[in-house]
């Protein structure tokens, strides 16, 4: 009877259940990355049949590494309030078919993104989706303080991806644009890692904020921060960008590191969630802005 039951739950499960199983919130800010580095390559609309294919295959990829995520941290999920929730956590998915459901997702990302786009985006889809899994999740997430450093840099390839969806190679933009992310990362999960360091202390993840106390939290995502603005005005010596994404990074920049002063001043909560939205919205407006200047200047 226990067995019949356990293979039944799964079985229940709704599309809506996989469809959230995805973190549809989290790629979202993702997906928007690798479509605006398409406009700033292209100059433009990129054409529809490559829009639909990173759109479709870079949702696809990062599903499935969220995914895994979800399967591996299903233990510490449990005991977090802001992930008890999960599907993984319920068993309204059971483990098997959310790892089958992570295997079609990469499979079917791979070759859209090569059938619709090319072999280098498929690849390098696939490249940031095992960092994420492999380097991230499974190594450096339960042992290392630095494991949104080095680990998160899995973020940072979706600008590659739509890059090269556009023109098939990799110039020194693109990088840029990838040290922008991985830079903006620290900034970003820090301050979410402030925010809820109480659940990461009572699973034993070593972020930050738990090893080092919430000062030296402050100060290195005023330092990443700071890193951050100087990587984001690079293209503009360049000649890559100009006047308009000059104008819109001038308060998008001064914000940030407003932002971050606060937080260093007073490491307190609200800080930290003001900083934390703040940050995908810097991130967002700030490749809208490249894309529309090279519109413009293209």
């Amino acid at each position: 009877m226990v067995r019949s039951s356990s293979v039944s739950k799964p079985l229940s499960a709704t599309w809506r259940d996989y469809f959230w199983l995805t973190k549809p919130r989290v790629i979202s800010l993702l997906l928007f990355t690798a479509i605006m580095a398409m406009f700033i390559a292209a100059g433009g609309w990129p054409g529809l049949e490559l829009f639909a294919a990173v759109f479709v295959g870079g949702y696809m990829s990062a599903a499935s590494a969220n995914v895994f995520n979800m399967v591996v941290d299903r233990d510490i999920d449990a005991r977090m309030k802001r992930t008890a929730g999960r599907p993984t956590v319920t068993q309204a998915i059971g483990t098997r078919e959310a790892l089958v459901f992570a295997v079609l997702l990469m499979l079917g990302a791979f070759l859209i993104l090569w059938l619709g786009a090319n072999l280098s985006a498929a690849l390098l889809s696939m490249a940031g989706l095992g960092w994420y899994v492999l380097v991230y999740t499974l190594y450096m997430k339960r042992r290392f303080w630095s494991n949104i450093v080095i680990g998160g840099a899995a973020g940072a390839f979706p600008p590659l991806v739509g890059w090269v969806a556009v023109t098939g190679e990799l110039g020194w933009l693109p990088w840029l644009l990838f040290a922008l992310i991985f830079y903006w990362t620290p900034v970003h999960f820090w301050a979410l890692a402030l925010m809820i360091k109480e659940d990461y202390r009572a699973v034993g993840i070593p972020m930050l904020p738990v090893v080092m106390g919430e000062r030296a939290t402050a100060a290195q995502i005023g330092l990443y921060a700071i890193l951050t603005v100087l990587i984001s005005v690079l293209p503009l010596f360049f000649g890559q960008l100009h006047g308009f994404y000059l104008l819109s990074s001038l308060p998008l920049n001064a914000l940030l590191l407003k932002h971050s002063w606060e937080l260093y001043r007073a490491p307190e909560r609200p800080r930290a969630v003001r900083l934390y939205k703040y940050s995908m919205l810097y991130l967002a407006l700030a490749f809208a802005a490249m894309a529309v200047d090279r519109a413009l200047w293209m």
